[in-house]
């Protein structure tokens, strides 16, 4: 198959990259152990496994960013030494990542060229830069303005733009780190369009994504880690979805959810015409209403960076708004601050964990009752009862199934997803009316993603209204209610669960305002 495929000029060919054996330790923690990889050139070969399973670990060794304890790599069939990215781009592997590597201030063009030496000399070369730009743009439909500045490009554009700078480097594999976590579904697509034609051309990629259904649209082979250990590799075309997600964690996954009927017929929280501004002072919302009920879950989706994080402080009292009203159960709390409105029964689980959600420097306990800890029962005459906090806390730590040493240990040993499990367990075991919840899931795997959802599925039986802000349209579309879609601050419409598709929702989150079935204004 390989010798069919003909890459640009000026492209190392890979036919085969081999990992035998790769073992990569850190202080008390076995990242890989005695894990074989291969790609090889016209292929997608997905990279799956939990948070911690040893993906990035095993794709930095193969980058260069860390040297292996144990084991080899091959390339082409001869043993190759690669101990920087350096090393890495000179042998023909390019590694585009999650958070884009680009400078803002700069052009396309500018941002391709850096680091590079020029073809001039001292003197810049961004002519024959863009002209090659262009070249590349042609071959793999990366469109874009080699002069345009990297602030006025889309998410999409952006990471166009890095593909074509590890293209412009001579990359013949690319290792593609979550490439569409950031991406409305038209967008990826698009994207997904741009990865066949390399793999037609002959470049060997490598997908690493959480989206299960992504990897077996896209790919051809797919390797599952387990623990830092490989479990196997199987053709794409010999699995589904649910054997992924099962032998991801050793576990049979629910990955399709039944949204028992509620009462959905008390308003909890009413938004009227809000508006507020970002941290830089331009508009981040625009005259948003919304209404939000007993009992049901309203997803609200969009791409990064359309207002969503203002939304929720806004509703929470952490940023200030320039014009509406937000009522909670029938009073104005338009004005109250956060301590007030936490008061009311509202809780929040923030979109940064560390920084929003706990106090990195306190224990788990005292993480529990953050909220609460100057009221009865956890304190009496200013005077902390830490009997009580240890009981409350150990309960909720069982109940949560939150994976600590103790109720003692400092939050900031904890992983990414017992941290979420001590915030959720925190504002859930409040009981409260209305509960915001931002980006709930982002970065963990997919078991601690279905405890997350079975959780927030539990407080909507209770009769709690939530508003989920998710960037996850699989997680917006499998347990809300109702989706909301917001562009650039505005509500673009809200759809039903039952009538909602990702190509409606894409065009929403897209901007474009349908006048499609089930689709409603604000």
């Amino acid at each position: 198959m390989s010798n069919t495929h003909k890459l640009p000029s000026g492209h190392t060919r890979i036919d085969t990259l081999e990992m035998r054996g790769i073992t990569k330790r850190f202080p008390g923690v076995l990242a890989n152990q005695q894990v074989d990889f291969d790609v090889r050139s016209g292929e997608v070969h997905a990279l799956l496994g939990e948070n911690g399973a040893g993906k990035s670990t095993l794709m930095k060794v193969l980058y260069g960013m860390y040297s292996p304890d144990e084991g080899e790599i091959w390339l082409n069939g001869k043993q190759a030494r690669i101990s920087s990215p350096m090393d890495a781009i000179q042998a023909g592997i390019g590694m585009i990542h999650q958070h884009f590597m680009l400078v803002e201030t700069l052009t396309v063009a500018e941002n391709v060229a850096l680091g590079l030496p020029s073809s001039r000399g001292i003197l810049t070369d961004l002519d024959r830069v863009s002209e090659r730009i262009q070249e590349l743009g042609e071959i793999y439909g990366l469109k874009v303005d080699p002069s345009a500045y990297i602030w006025q490009l889309s998410v999409g554009q952006q990471q166009r733009v890095e593909i074509i700078k590890a293209l412009y480097r001579g990359a013949a594999l690319l290792i593609l780190d979550e490439p569409t976590a950031v991406l409305t579904p038209q967008e990826v697509e698009e994207f997904f369009t741009i990865m066949r034609q390399m793999v037609s051309d002959g470049h060997a990629l490598i997908f690493i994504s959480h989206k299960l259904h992504e990897v077996i649209d896209i790919s051809q082979r797919v390797t599952v880690l387990r623990d830092g250990r490989k479990i196997g590799t199987r053709m794409t075309t010999d699995t589904t979805k649910a054997d992924l997600a099962n032998w991801m964690v050793g576990r049979e996954v629910n990955l399709t959810r039944e949204l028992i009927p509620t009462d959905q017929s008390q308003p909890r929280l009413i938004l009227k015409n809000i508006a507020c501004n970002s941290d830089r002072g331009t508009p981040a919302l625009r005259s948003i209403s919304l209404s939000l009920n007993s009992g049901e879950i309203l997803g609200v989706a969009g791409v990064s960076g359309n207002g969503q994080r203002e939304l929720a402080e806004t509703i929470t009292g952490l940023r200030e708004s320039t014009q509406g009203q937000i009522i909670l159960e029938g009073k104005d709390i338009t004005q109250l601050s956060p301590g007030e409105i936490t008061d009311r029964m509202l809780s929040y689980i923030p979109e940064e964990r560390m920084r929003d959600g706990m106090i990195k420097d306190f224990t788990v306990a005292e993480n529990m009752v953050l909220r609460e800890h100057h009221k009865i029962p956890f304190a009496r005459r200013g005077f902390l009862m830490l009997k009580v906090i240890a009981q409350h806390s150990d309960k909720l730590i069982r109940d949560f199934s939150v994976k600590t040493p103790s109720r003692d240990t400092m939050a900031k040993n904890l992983s990414g997803g017992n941290i979420q499990k001590v915030v959720l367990a925190r504002e859930i075991s409040r009981k409260p009316r209305v509960l915001i919840a931002a980006q709930p899931t982002r970065g963990l795997d997919i078991g601690a993603t279905e405890y997350v959802h079975e959780q927030l599925l539990e407080q909507r039986l209770d009769g709690t209204a939530i508003m989920m802000i998710s960037e996850d349209l699989d997680e917006v579309m499998a347990i809300s209610d109702r989706i909301a879609v917001i562009f650039e601050g505005k509500i673009m419409g809200i759809v039903p669960r039952n009538e909602a598709t990702p190509e409606k929702l894409g065009l929403l989150m897209a901007g474009v305002q349908e006048e499609a079935e089930g689709v409603t204004t604000a």
